[in-house]
């Protein structure tokens, strides 16, 4: 027992010191968890060896990665992707094990052998794809779609080949047709009992537990109905993984979906690390080091190999290319689902011990070098000059003629830059945005905006947005490791031109402006100062008072905001909150004496205040014509100094000036 305490112990410590040592140089934790189960198996320094309950454990990190994942894809939403889980996925898989058979056979492999070998290869690894497509954001994103089309497929098409590769070891051809028909018999059987599970009885359960208001009972609860999935199908004889993906898909039509999900990610993060660890643990380094060079062209092999046949799959289908080859570099990796082939196939003498691991070094390596190739796609698809030329087409077409010279350059078109174009318009001032979500760019394009689709940091997208004759660069993504490398190739391409960046928070102000940057916005400043403005106001401290003080936070904050709203008319030794305008919106009650009263008769001009919008029973009027008669309820916007806009709220409330 006490062995036992000890070899998981070190296990964990060796797991959390490169997961944090990996993480700090900007490794992913993937590698991390790899490397350890290589060294704590390592003949050297090893203090562990495989067994069956760290095979259990592992999988059960599979069971909550497929449960989570089938949240995410509720039946409608599967039936909607069932041309690309069945179409492309299918199309996907059955070609890559033609295929990968007479290259195999090639290498004096037997048939079933080489099927074998082959139906591993067509694999792709859900657990690193999908962590790495939520990490980034991009589980919605077209090549995020199409990609988890085609592991859905490989998940489903797992089960008979779990099943079929022990068979197709017996020699009787009439015995081996009758027990894959009681085998697909079981599996839609299971899948039907499951469905029925998920629709009526699952979320009369979840209404019982949510009720009683416990989170212990939810979270219990939730790996229960996980586990419970996973053990029917294991009965049947199907794979664990396949019973919690319909679960979670079943359960992801109701309302506890999200909750579920955030209560099932720690255990499957945690198992999940464990997986990996015993796939590094599989790994005979020895071998790896005699067999470095054939698997170093191996891998080059079927990368090759199945981003051809996924990007050919997908155009089949009429995906565009930068999608089709973005899913190939997602997928081009062997799965874990390959590791319980390999050890399946080695049981029933289907393959050597050298093939096996040779196969084991392969899936290893192939999943550690996959986090840097996707990070890579993008460079890649620019190195193919694939990236701009059907993204942008409707850019170029539109706004390519145009002589952009003086505009604003907005990286980033989500909601912060779509705001910024919104104060941009009604002044004129030209601007083009970058934006890397497809949909986004498409959904912009077509209403007429200047969106360019590609990744701020690659020259070509810069130069395509004429950044070299902006007259200012506004960074909208809030990150600074994401900031970086776009503030770094914008001084490649264009050093003089001033750069504004949004910011979580003010600890890089001091790296920004080493970089170059102009200036920088921190949003935990605004927000704390928006926040402590309402305070004051509604505490009763006049706004005069409120203004200034947070005009001098911000003057000590911001290089250029010192006289951003300077009028030139005041004399210099104006306090800085005399020379600026700002808006006061106030709400005329019935007893109010501007009401009835047309707006030219007010003569609020003579006070130098302008009103610039009115909103009236929901509808806004902009700039309102001085014959439009005031009512009761209305909300006027004012703008002016701060004094001259207090004797108007005065005068428009009680009639004095």
């Amino acid at each position: 027992m006490q062995s036992i305490y000890s070899q998981v112990f070190a296990l964990l410590l060796a797991a959390m010191i490169l997961v944090w040592l990996f993480k700090r140089i900007g490794l992913p934790a993937i590698l991390a968890y790899l490397v350890t189960g290589v060294l704590a198996s390592s003949p050297s320094i090893g203090w562990m060896s495989m067994s069956d309950e760290m095979h259990f454990i592992a999988e059960l990190g599979i069971v909550f990665l497929l449960f989570s994942l089938g949240l995410e894809f509720s039946v409608p939403k599967l039936m909607a992707m069932r041309n690309l889980v069945f179409g492309l996925g299918g199309l996907q898989v059955i070609l890559t094990i033609l295929v990968a058979i007479p290259i195999v056979r090639f290498f004096d492999y037997g048939w079933l052998s080489a099927f074998t070998i082959a139906s591993i290869m067509a694999l792709s690894s859900t657990a690193v794809v999908v962590k790495i497509l939520k990490e980034n954001g991009a589980l919605n994103q077209r090549r995020g779609q199409l990609s988890v089309g085609i592991l859905l497929f490989q998940d489903i098409a797992v089960v008979p080949l779990l099943i079929s590769i022990p068979l197709f070891a017996q020699a009787d051809n009439q015995m081996l047709a009758s027990t894959l028909v009681i085998a697909l018999a079981k599996g839609a059987f299971v899948c039907i009992l499951l469905w029925a599970i998920g629709k009526w009885l699952l979320p009369f359960v979840f209404n019982e537990v949510a009720q009683v208001r416990t989170d212990e009972l939810f979270v219990l609860s939730t790996l229960v109905v996980a586990l419970c999935a996973a053990g029917l199908t294991y009965l049947f004889g199907l794979s664990m993984a396949l019973g919690a993906f319909l679960a979670g898909m079943m359960l992801g039509e109701s309302q506890y979906r999200h909750q579920l999900e955030a209560e099932i990610r720690p255990f499957r993060d945690i198992l999940m690390g464990l997986f990996f660890v015993t796939v590094g643990m599989q790994l005979n380094v020895g071998f790896v080091i005699e067999m470095f060079w054939h698997i170093c062209a191996a891998l080059v092999v079927l990368f090759v190999l199945k981003l051809l046949l996924i990007w050919g799959c997908a155009q089949l289908i009429g995906e565009r290319k930068k999608d089709a080859i973005a899913s190939g570099i997602l997928l081009w990796q062997m799965g874990e689902f390959g590791f319980v082939l390999i050890a399946l196939a080695s049981t029933h003498q289907l393959m050597a011990s050298t093939t096996a691991s040779f196969l084991i070094a392969l899936g290893v390596f192939s999943m550690a070098l996959t986090p840097y190739l996707i990070s890579q796609t993008d460079r890649i698809l620019s190195v193919l000059n694939i990236d701009s030329e059907q993204g942008n087409e409707q850019f170029q077409k539109t706004f390519g003629s145009h002589n952009l010279n003086g505009h604003v350059l907005i990286l980033g078109y989500g909601r912060v830059g779509q705001t910024i174009t919104r104060f941009l318009k009604p002044e004129a001032i030209p601007y083009v945005a970058i934006e890397r979500n497809p949909l986004l760019v498409q959904e912009a394009q077509n209403a007429g905006e200047p969106v360019l689709f590609g990744h701020a940091a690659q020259n070509t997208i810069l130069k395509s947005a004429k950044v070299e004759q902006a007259k200012l660069v506004i960074v909208t993504m809030s990150d600074f490791e994401q900031n970086q490398p776009v503030i770094d190739a914008i001084k490649r391409v264009a050093p003089g031109v001033s750069i504004i960046v949004r910011a979580t928070d003010d600890i890089h102000l001091e790296d920004f402006k080493k970089m170059g940057v102009a200036e920088v916005v921190p949003e935990a400043l605004e927000a704390s100062l928006m926040l402590i403005s309402h305070v004051l106001h509604m505490s009763g401290v006049p706004m005069r008072r409120i203004l200034r003080r947070v005009s001098q936070e911000r003057e000590n904050r911001y290089e250029f905001l010192h006289g951003f709203f300077t009028d030139g008319s005041v004399e210099q030794n104006s306090e800085p909150l005399e020379r600026l305008e700002y808006l006061h919106a106030i709400a005329l009650p019935e007893a109010a004496f501007a009401v009835d009263k047309q707006i030219g008769h007010l003569n609020l001009n003579k006070q130098r205040v302008v009103i610039t919008a009115l909103r009236r029973d929901g509808q806004e009027i902009e700039s309102p014509d001085d014959d439009v008669v005031l009512q009761a309820n209305d909300i006027l916007l004012l703008k002016g100094k701060p004094r001259r806009v207090e004797r108007a709220e005065q005068f428009l409330l009680e009639g004095l000036s």
